[in-house]
């Protein structure tokens, strides 16, 4: 149960007359209404005798009846309530004030003043004016109803009206206590919000039967819904600190879950599985066979000297960009290090061809599980043409955007057939030895997506630039290991957005 399904509750409770017990020395409402009555007659018997009284002073009364009370049909009434209670209608137990006379216009509000200002907006009073004209005086406390938000006020001192729509309730003296009141309308407002818009709400609320308990059962109503708002804030406060919790773990326990995986605690090592740096010297190895066909042996030497492609070895990671400690058997590498090919797509948007022979990847469609074919645009063969021949993507290459708000979201192509790609994605293309899942993970978690984050540069759209994609630094396990670590998240992962 939330804190506001709670408060209706006990407001419920209280309006059936089921918060405090029934006394019978209190007496009935029935002798309230008698008494509203009374003063309705004694105030008509004055206006009639001021009425008739003729130009030289002549009494010509007129006799006047008592108003019939007012039956609620069975039909209106929402529940029982006690016996000693009476239904009645809100304009029966209430003087309602014209408010216009005591309004100034949101434009003269103050954020500091000698009086307070109230409107129907949510926030109790939206600010001060010092216009002493404009100020409602009363003695007695008064309920300020938002005519289109359904916002109810108690009012205990001088203010002024601050927008249309407000509605001043000053409750008969002696027949019913204005907090008591104010709890009742509290209650109906969240029947009355559901109407929605921008509706005159009033309308509705004025033909609501309102329940009218004995003067001191009222008093006692009031005493003990007081008693219990204390306890509803603070199951209010625990509720928040829950509901934000469980808000936040299914998101905290999948970046906790990806940080144990690069970590190398998500799942055992396991020696016959090999080193990473076996792995590693296996890739520079063909990567070193590749680069050198069609080279000359000045440039295969120069190239080993720089650490560059030809190389068969790394120079130690500095220690100071390991962000943490990994298992013997892992190693740390660049990006550059181990991918076969870092690029992105074209740099010139091209025409949109409706009929065109290949689909246009933007990072509008790059999505965590794959490539969306939603919104796809096309280009013709020609235009194609020319994009393939810096940026080829493939089946099981690794796409990561690069440019804007969605910076970071990597994933894994799934797409068979030839598509052009947009400079907005980064095209990564990893050896055979290395687990494209594995690598999305690493890019995914918290610490390399707020590194990658981190680095974005630019007026208008800000980027990362291939630079600086392929200089990140992450950890490399043996290639059975990544196998296993993706087949631990895909089982682990689902978990946590079926707890969202």
């Amino acid at each position: 149960m939330t804190p506001q399904e709670l408060k209706n509750s006990i407001l419920q409770l209280a309006i059936q007359g089921k918060l405090v017990e029934q006394r019978p020395e209190e007496g009935t409402a029935a002798e309230l209404v008698e008494k509203i009555l009374a003063a309705k007659n004694a105030k008509s018997a004055k206006k009639n005798l001021t009425r008739s009284r003729g130009a030289r002073g002549e009494n010509k009364t007129s006799a006047t009846s008592a108003s019939p009370r007012e039956k609620i049909p069975d039909d209106e009434k929402p529940f029982d309530i006690p016996e000693s209670w009476e239904w009645v209608r809100l304009e029966s137990i209430i003087n309602s004030i014209p408010s216009k006379q005591y309004q100034i216009l949101e434009s003269e509000v103050k954020p500091s003043g000698v009086f307070s200002v109230i409107s129907q907006s949510k926030e109790y009073s939206i600010g001060f004016t010092d216009k002493s004209e404009k100020v409602y005086h009363h003695v007695n406390p008064v309920i300020v109803f938002g005519d289109h938000t359904a916002e109810v006020k108690f009012v205990e001192f001088d203010f002024v009206v601050g927008a249309d729509g407000v509605k001043i309730f000053e409750p008969l003296d002696g027949i019913v206590i204005a907090k008591f009141l104010f709890y009742v309308l509290q209650f109906h407002s969240s029947d009355l919000s559901k109407v929605g818009g921008y509706s005159r709400h009033y309308k509705f609320l004025k033909d609501k039967p309102i329940p009218l308990p004995p003067l001191a059962e009222q008093k006692r109503i009031v005493a003990k819904i007081e008693e219990l708002l204390p306890l509803i804030d603070r199951y209010e406060k625990a509720w928040s600190k829950l509901e934000d919790f469980n808000k936040r773990f299914p998101v905290d326990m999948q970046k906790s879950l990806l940080q144990l995986a690069i970590q190398g605690k998500l799942v055992e090592q396991r020696a016959e599985e090999g080193t990473a740096a076996e792995l590693l010297r296996d890739i520079l190895t063909q990567r070193r066979r590749d680069a050198e066909v069609g080279r000359s042996p000045r440039d295969r030497r120069v190239s080993a000297r720089n650490g560059g492609r030809g190389a068969t070895a790394l120079p130690p990671m500095p220690d100071d960009e390991k962000p943490f400690d990994i298992p013997e058997s892992w190693v740390w590498v660049r990006i550059k290090d181990i991918a076969t090919k870092i690029t992105d797509g074209t740099h010139h948007s091209p025409p949109n061809s409706e009929n065109g022979d290949y689909m246009y990847v933007t990072a509008k469609n790059i999505k965590d599980q794959g490539v969306s074919l939603s919104n796809i645009s096309y280009v013709s063969s020609t235009v194609h043409e020319e994009i393939v021949a810096r940026c080829n993507p493939e089946f099981g290459d690794i796409l990561l955007i690069k440019d804007g708000a969605t910076t970071g979201v990597v994933t894994v192509n799934n797409i068979k057939e030839p598509f052009s790609l947009l400079s907005s994605v980064a095209l990564l293309k990893m050896p055979k030895s290395i687990s494209a899942w594995y690598f999305v993970y690493v890019l995914r978690s918290d610490l390399f997506y707020k590194a990658i984050r981190a680095q974005m540069k630019g007026t208008g759209i800000t980027r990362v630039t291939l630079k600086q994609i392929e200089n990140f630094v992450i950890p490399l396990p043996p290639l059975a290991e990544q196998k296993r670590i993706v087949a631990k998240l895909e089982e682990l992962l689902p978990l946590c957005e079926r707890l969202k």
